[in-house]
Order: structure tokens, then C-alpha cells, then sequence
């Protein structure tokens, strides 16, 4: 699938990179700003006590996201969800399925009216095939 930006996120990026000096691989515009970075790239993303996060949102005036891209989906999926942590996921026939037996996490990942379920599956098919997340 071919991912085309607008010029703001085009600003977006190139404001992300120059602030961060991190590797941004792509660019998700929602209620959250969220920005794809290379594996091994998200510790410099972030900085110091978050500080390269907290400029970027002061700069945008926006509440921005960070997630460090994964070859493997599972582990993708695991660094999208996060600082959530789950007992396990598994993907079968483009069907990712996310385990927990906390209902306090399951309502956090899938949120109202499965908005966050929703967003997470639009992130995740831009890279793999996939058809829904549960």
C-alpha cells in the first residue's frame, strides 16, 4: 500500500526529525499526532525525561505519540499498545488477537466505541497485512 502525506504532515515530520535528530518512518494524523520512528530510534526520540516530547508538543500545541517500528507484527502491535502490557498476542491469518484477563487494560486498548481499537488497526495495516485486531 502506497502512503501519500499532505504538506503538514510533511511539517510534521521534517519538525520531528529536526528537533530529535531520530529517524521518523511515518506520520498518523488523528486525535493524536502520532509518529512511526525506526527500530532502535526511540530512546533519542524521546530524550531525557521526555523532554524532546514535551518541545514538540509545546512547539505543535498538539499531544503528539512515539512509536518505535518493529519488523515482527506482534512486537509492533506490543510497542503501539504500549505503556500497556499484555499477557500475550498472537497473529493468525491477518487476525491479531490481544490477551488479557484485566478488564481495566482490555477497555484502555479497545476504548469507546472501539476508537483506539480502530486507530490501532489503521497503524498496523499501513505495514502488514492485516485484516482486524481483537
Amino acid at each position: 500500500m502506497k502512503i501519500k502525506y499532505d504538506i503538514n504532515l510533511m511539517k510534521f515530520i521534517s519538525l520531528f526529525e529536526t528537533l530529535t535528530r531520530a529517524k521518523v518512518k511515518d506520520c498518523i494524523e488523528g486525535n493524536i499526532l502520532t509518529f512511526v520512528v525506526k527500530q532502535g530510534e526511540i530512546a533519542k526520540a524521546i530524550g531525557k525525561k521526555a523532554v524532546n516530547i514535551k518541545r514538540i508538543e509545546g512547539v505543535l500545541k498538539r499531544k503528539i505519540r512515539v512509536v518505535e517500528f518493529n519488523d515482527d507484527i506482534t512486537l509492533f502491535v506490543k510497542n503501539l499498545i504500549a505503556p500497556i502490557k499484555v499477557e500475550d498476542i498472537n497473529e493468525e491469518d491477518g487476525v491479531i488477537i490481544i490477551s488479557d484477563p484485566d478488564k481495566k487494560k482490555k477497555g484502555m486498548i479497545i476504548g469507546r466505541d472501539a476508537i483506539n481499537l480502530r486507530n490501532h488497526e489503521k497503524i498496523v495495516s499501513r505495514y502488514f497485512s492485516v485484516k482486524e485486531i481483537k
